[in-house]
């Protein structure tokens, strides 16, 4: 059975389960990286506060997108912050002001939706649903760019 769009409707439901996991953890990065933009302190404050509202600015967008597309492919996307937290693959970082350590916490949340991002866009594939894996490769070469300017950052 299909969907209005012409996805397998069983495909579908699946994919937005896995979606909804990552809308739960760029929900949490978002969060981390506004975190770490108020309370950032040190030498490097000027710099990384402006980097950390970038980064904050763009995940803000994400989360809109993948949203979207949940609603797109026929599914409800997860809308409460305790679902987030329940969902979400990355942990809250909470009371970072040393810049290392932000920028630290912030890469190993973008390592891990990057591995979300690769299994979904394989399992969009497989549901024929170009559509979410257009996003998620977009998503994972622009994020794979910032892991290595975060990497940079931190040698």
């Amino acid at each position: 059975m299909s969907n209005s769009i012409g996805l397998d409707s069983q495909k579908s439901q699946a994919l937005v389960s896995n979606l909804n996991t990552l809308l739960s953890s760029y929900q949490i990065q978002y969060m981390n990286a506004r975190s770490v933009h108020w309370n950032i302190k040190g030498r490097n404050f000027f710099e990384l506060h402006v980097k950390f509202e970038e980064i904050y600015n763009q995940l803000l967008l994400q989360v809109d997108e993948i949203a979207e597309r949940i609603l797109t492919i026929e599914g409800i996307p997860l809308h409460a912050f305790s679902d987030y937290l329940a969902h979400s693959k990355i942990n809250e970082a909470k009371g970072i002001s040393d810049g290392q350590e932000a920028v630290k916490s912030l890469l190993d949340g973008f390592t891990t939706l990057i591995k979300m991002q690769r299994d979904i866009l394989e399992q969009a594939g497989d549901a024929s649903d170009e559509g979410t894996a257009a996003m998620m490769s977009d998503y994972i070469k622009e994020q794979e760019k910032l892991v290595w300017m975060l990497k940079a950052y931190l040698a």
